[in-house]
């Protein structure tokens, strides 16, 4: 090879330089796809708990004691749809989890993978609610509850290993926890506040648009919720090209 014709070196992604960079400023790209994963829950457990039953496909600690309220006989809350619905997200979890291994060091290409199965999970969903009359505590809400709980639990396996706190993107209790325990009110420096904030106004208005949209059809959310999880397919793709 001459000189001047070397073969450039390949650029290697710093991983921990995302995840530290995503933990310092809800602005990194990063935090911002985590953040757009956790506007997709609000719609998800908007289609599930308002239009499939009174049951969550990602907040699982919600789902626990809908179980134990179902078996004592509270208030006429399902059982079997908690079942289903703990039984596929542990399945998804469990799948994320062996997806992870089998993909090593290659972080953001495994976020990418995952979200893709996200992607895949919830358009057949939205497809099934297009045309299937869904019904609560029948069959067809039953498959649709396996399907978003497994793309949740597939989601919540490969965040865990993104590890970019307050950023779990299905559950608040510790992100509220900490806005509060680190609160300048309560003597704390306030560190991560913002992200903590964008967290909670993230689901919350998540949330809202599913409860929104949900007036008008199952479809709609669910529609929005593939969308937006493959925006963040691709937010991961264009990182692992192009480490920021």
């Amino acid at each position: 090879m001459t000189a001047g014709h070397e073969p450039a070196e390949p650029v290697m992604l710093d991983y921990e330089a995302l995840r530290h960079g995503a933990a310092r400023s809800v602005r990194h790209p990063l935090a911002r796809m985590l953040l757009l994963l956790t506007f997709t829950t609000g719609l998800v457990d908007a289609v599930s708990f308002l239009g499939l039953g009174r049951v969550f496909t990602a907040n699982m600690t919600g789902n626990v004691v809908f179980l134990g309220f179902g078996i004592a006989g509270g208030a006429g809350l399902p059982v079997v749809a908690p079942l289903v619905s703990l039984g596929a997200f542990l399945a998804g979890a469990g799948g994320g989890g062996v997806l992870a291994s089998r993909m090593g060091e290659r972080h953001l290409s495994h976020v990418a993978r995952a979200l893709t199965i996200e992607v895949s999970l919830v358009a057949v969903a939205a497809l099934i609610a297009a045309v299937v009359n869904v019904r609560p505590s029948e069959v067809s809400g039953d498959i649709l509850i396996a399907l978003l709980a497994f793309a949740m639990g597939v989601r919540n396996a490969t965040v865990r290993r993104i590890g970019v706190p307050d950023l779990t993107t299905t559950v608040l209790t510790m992100t509220l926890t900490g806005l509060a325990a680190d609160s300048p009110l309560f003597g704390g420096s306030g560190s991560g506040s913002a992200r903590r904030i964008a967290a909670v106004l993230t689901m919350l208005t998540g949330g809202l648009a599913g409860a929104l949209l949900l007036k008008t059809s199952l479809v709609l959310p669910l529609a929005a919720a593939a969308g937006l999880a493959a925006a963040a397919v691709l937010v991961a793709a264009r990182l692992t090209a192009k480490p920021l």
